[in-house]
């Protein structure tokens, strides 16, 4: 894997929202934010927040008199979640680090974190920055994806691109499925501090309407795109054609239902 898994920059952030949030973000968010809503907290604070899938449901189920901020360690993908609100809905967005917040202690009386701590290169560190800045009693809610097993559009794709790339296959899809055990993020979380700390599977059949723009942002949504190398476009295309028909392979043609498998975190201080 290289060293540039965090990095969702250049035209990224675009295909991202628009290929792959409809699909595997956007049922995992309303989720998240129907939890964070329950615990009705004051001061919120979201970590890799991306394009701002989450930051948006979290900001339509919220109290009204809540304060959301919004941060990524990418100032592209921050651009395109801020394009999502108005000036006065309570929201303000800052990039920032997860192992290095900048924010005080007892800021916040909830953070939140989908899909994001797989990217953190030290987990326990984040956590305990995570404990740092919540409020005594704080919660923090998180979400990791299962394997790539249990999610095989990912395997699909990294298969393929091997056979495209097989010198030098882009390794990204190694990480943001890393994560699919949950009793070393639990414990890790309470060896940052937290004491009630719990998890919940969470699966969907998901209705996918077409899989070209799947397909599409599965490729140039994400670091895959730059591990290519500058691979010549049409071999690029080649590839998102393939792996559309792939997909119609294994779930028939759209729309039809693929699976999807998360696990969802509570942890509190």
């Amino acid at each position: 894997m290289g060293g540039n898994a965090h990095e969702f920059v250049g035209d990224i952030p675009r295909h991202y929202d628009q290929g792959l949030g409809p699909v595997l973000f956007e049922d995992y968010a309303a989720d998240l934010a129907r939890r964070a809503a329950a615990l009705t907290p004051g001061k919120v604070l979201e970590l890799a927040a991306g394009t701002g899938i989450v930051s948006r449901a979290l900001r339509n189920q919220l109290p009204n008199g809540s304060h959301l901020t919004v941060t990524d360690l990418n100032p592209p993908m921050l651009g395109v979640a801020q394009a999502k609100f108005a000036a006065d809905e309570g929201v303000s967005f800052q990039q920032a680090d997860a192992l290095d917040l900048g924010f005080s202690e007892n800021s916040f009386d909830l953070l939140v974190c989908q899909f994001g701590v797989m990217f953190f290169p030290d987990k326990l560190a984040s956590y305990k920055e995570a404990a740092r800045v919540l409020k005594p009693g704080g919660t923090y809610l998180l979400s990791t994806w299962g394997s790539m097993e249990d999610n095989p559009f990912s395997q699909i794709t990294y298969n393929l691109s091997a056979e495209f790339f097989p010198n030098n296959p882009p390794g990204f899809y190694l990480v943001p499925f890393s994560c699919a055990d949950p009793a070393p993020i639990e414990a890790e979380l309470r060896e940052a501090g937290f004491g009630d700390v719990s998890h919940e599977v969470i699966s969907y059949s998901k209705t996918v309407s077409g899989f070209e723009a799947f397909a599409r942002g599965l490729i140039y949504g994400n670091p895959t795109i730059d591990e290519m190398g500058g691979a010549e476009p049409a071999k690029i295309e080649t590839m998102v054609e393939f792996l559309a028909q792939r997909f119609v392979q294994e779930w028939g043609t759209a729309p039809t239902q693929i699976p999807l498998k998360a696990t969802a975190f509570s942890a509190q201080l």
